[in-house]
């Protein structure tokens, strides 16, 4: 079984190193040592703690209620304004999400560089690549 560091676990939960160490210190998270003396995590632990994680952050109250199960919180850090459409850029994390949309939205939600926002994506068709 595949087994994680906590600077590993840490980048593919979204989260700080020292927030994985503290999770660990407290409990939360399910760690054990190797010859070295480095925490580890079993690939599988940190995937039931990730599903966890996504579980208690979905019922956050004021949360909007959606389909959309793919959910990426951010901040913009760009808007092409045109016409009658936009492109509007989120940074969440690593991750760099691009949406178009028409200006009428971008107003309507008061997007501007520096906001919080929240990109989610629905799709029919999802690649997995293995890293």
């Amino acid at each position: 079984m595949q087994s994680y560091t906590i600077g590993q676990a840490a980048r593919l939960l979204g989260v700080s190193p020292d927030t994985a160490r503290r999770w660990a210190d407290a409990g939360r998270l399910t760690t054990h040592r190797d010859d070295g003396g480095r925490r580890l995590v079993d690939g599988r632990d940190l995937a039931a703690f990730s599903v966890e994680l996504a579980r208690a952050g979905a019922v956050e109250e004021g949360a909007p209620y959606t389909s959309a199960r793919n959910a990426f919180p951010g901040i913009v850090t760009a808007i092409k304004l045109g016409d009658v459409a936009a492109q509007v850029e989120i940074q969440a994390g690593p991750h760099r999400l691009v949406s178009l949309l028409t200006r009428e939205a971008v107003e309507e939600l008061g997007l501007e560089v520096g906001v919080e926002a929240t990109a989610r994506v629905k799709s029919t068709n999802v690649h997995i690549d293995r890293t």
